[in-house]
């Protein structure tokens, strides 16, 4: 019965990108996502939804937040959770993703959670194999769990997103973050600022209907929410950047440049944060305006809701 219910609710057997939900799924995600918040804060926070279940986390880039919440997300359901860090393993004497499919697919995995360099990774990968699909990012295109928890947390703070004005400031055109974010902030309703050096930005941003700023005061000026960005330093071919302490001056968050937006504004960054370069250390352990701690606890209870949801 719990499975025709489901089918009812999420049309899709992979969880590949923001783009692939409709409205009604995406809030299915986040009130299942929601009941796992307590459960999170309580004593015993161990489940057996999943129990018999098989995940494999199959990471091709480097990740501490998103590898160790999707793990512990699968362990407090019950699954059987097998993580592999693939920079240094086949992969580097040149096996190639479809080949890793077939092996994985041949241990009979019930979900994948899959992390790769390369854009459109995921969606090859649910091609090749009978099991769910999860992408936890694939090089610029999507990060979907990030957009909702993201969602999530600004619900948790604010009770709604509709008619928010957000800001999404830092290394745009080469974040997946920004994207996911961008499509699920506009579907829900919210007004999205997008600012950004001009090498940093997309040319073609105004097509997903954003604002988009170059000048960071004027971009923040009202906003309910600033999301700083992490400047993706390993994607970058040429020297992007002047120097640090120019970006920090131009496009950091400062109390000086928080000051524009809203008075009650919450402050937000996916992490890893490089403090003193996209935002000040004091804004980012500021408890009454950072809720970046709170991304990483919501993290665990959205990636929990993705995998018994997708994973039958």
């Amino acid at each position: 019965m719990a499975n025709h219910n489901k089918a009812i609710k999420i049309s899709k057997k992979h969880l590949l990108g923001i783009q692939d939900l409709s409205i009604s799924d995406v809030n299915f995600i986040l009130s299942e996502a929601k009941q796992f918040i307590n459960l999170n804060k309580s004593k015993n926070k161990k489940l057996d939804i999943l129990r018999g279940k098989t995940q494999i986390n199959l990471f091709f880039e480097p990740s501490t937040r998103t590898q160790s919440s999707f793990e512990l997300a699968g362990k407090r359901l019950g699954a059987d959770v097998m993580s592999m860090n693939l920079n240094n393993s086949a992969i580097k004497k040149g096996e190639t993703l479809v080949d890793t499919a077939m092996t994985l697919n041949a241990m009979h995995p019930d979900i994948i959670v899959v992390r790769h360099q390369d854009s459109g990774a995921s969606n090859l990968l649910s091609q090749k194999v009978n099991c769910a699909v999860l992408n936890a990012g694939d090089g610029r295109r999507e990060h979907p769990t990030q957009a909702l928890l993201d969602a999530l947390t600004i619900i948790d703070r604010k009770k709604k997103i509709e008619g928010l004005k957000i800001a999404i400031c830092g290394d745009i055109v080469h974040s997946r973050v920004a994207r996911s974010n961008i499509y699920l902030l506009n579907m829900l309703g919210a007004e999205v600022n997008i600012i950004a050096p001009s090498n940093l930005m997309p040319k073609d941003i105004q097509k997903l209907g954003v604002n988009s700023f170059s000048d960071m005061k004027k971009g923040v000026k009202d906003c309910d929410i600033v999301m700083m960005l992490r400047l993706q330093n390993e994607r970058m071919t040429s020297s992007f950047l002047s120097s640090n302490r120019e970006y920090y001056e131009y496009y950091g968050l400062t109390p000086d440049k928080l000051n524009f937006a809203k008075e009650d504004a919450l402050i937000m960054h996916p992490g890893p944060m490089n403090r003193g370069i996209e935002i000040d250390t004091k804004l980012a352990d500021d408890i009454n305006k950072s809720v970046i701690k709170e991304q990483v606890e919501l993290g665990v209870a959205v990636r929990m809701a993705c995998l018994k949801i997708f994973c039958e």
